[in-house]
């Protein structure tokens, strides 16, 4: 899946405090490898995220090769409205 890095930040700044530690939890994964999904670069840390960023506009295309973690957080936001 295609996404810009703008969106994708988008939908992290739009999650709900503790979200990040609920996807993290709900897939067992590390919550500095959530961040780091979302645009962060904290390697030491968190896992690599499957994603590869492109130069181009709104911050550049982001091409995830897995779409659990901005699926839960499309979940999250979803449970909001």
């Amino acid at each position: 899946m295609n996404i810009t890095f703008d969106e994708l930040r988008e939908i992290k700044h739009k999650l709900p405090t503790g979200s990040v530690a609920r996807i993290a939890q709900e897939l067992g994964i590390d919550q500095q490898t959530v961040r780091n999904y979302f645009g962060a670069n904290k390697f030491d840390e968190g896992d690599v995220t499957g994603k590869h960023l492109q130069p181009g506009p709104g911050g550049g295309i982001v091409s995830l090769g897995d779409t659990k973690i901005l699926e839960m957080a499309r979940r999250i936001l979803s449970e909001q409205n």
